[in-house]
């Protein structure tokens, strides 16, 4: 999905569930790690992260868009628009908008085992490390990956 389909779809679920258009700009973000969009005060336009379409479902995209629509309708309008008020909330459920992104899951790092030729302790790190330089611990015999 390019950011000109994005920004018809959020175009369109703006027209659909709050009855006003969407007038600003919608990008996606690559930068957002953790969350699912961000809404900006500032100058009113809306990121949203990749990997809500990339790991998920467009029901899930479009569940985010609608909560930041919320952000972005409220605001507008004068009203509460942080999370926790009871506005924020009621339109949310109004609208069927996800109340929480759901979890990205960060990459996991590499396990990696070593094993003592000697005693034969196995050792597992998240890091490799040079075997030519370190040796075991216990009894001081060399490394071997495995």
């Amino acid at each position: 999905m390019t950011d000109q389909e994005l920004q018809s779809l959020t175009e369109k679920l703006s027209i659909e569930k709050f009855n006003r258009p969407f007038i600003h700009d919608v990008y996606f973000n690559t930068r957002l790690q953790t969350t699912g969009g961000r809404y900006h005060l500032n100058d009113h336009h809306i990121d949203i992260n990749p990997k809500m379409l990339d790991d998920f479902d467009l029901d899930n995209l479009s569940g985010v868009i609608l909560h930041e629509l919320c952000h972005y309708h409220l605001h507008l309008t004068g009203q509460d628009y942080h999370h926790r008020s009871q506005s924020f909330k009621g339109l949310l459920k109004k609208v069927g908008g996800n109340r929480y992104a759901p979890r990205i899951e960060a990459n996991q790092a590499k396990i990696v085992r070593y094993q003592c030729q000697a005693c034969k302790n196995v050792m597992v790190r998240k890091r490799k490390l040079n075997v030519k330089r370190y040796v075991c611990a216990y009894c001081g015999g060399k490394l071997k990956l495995i």
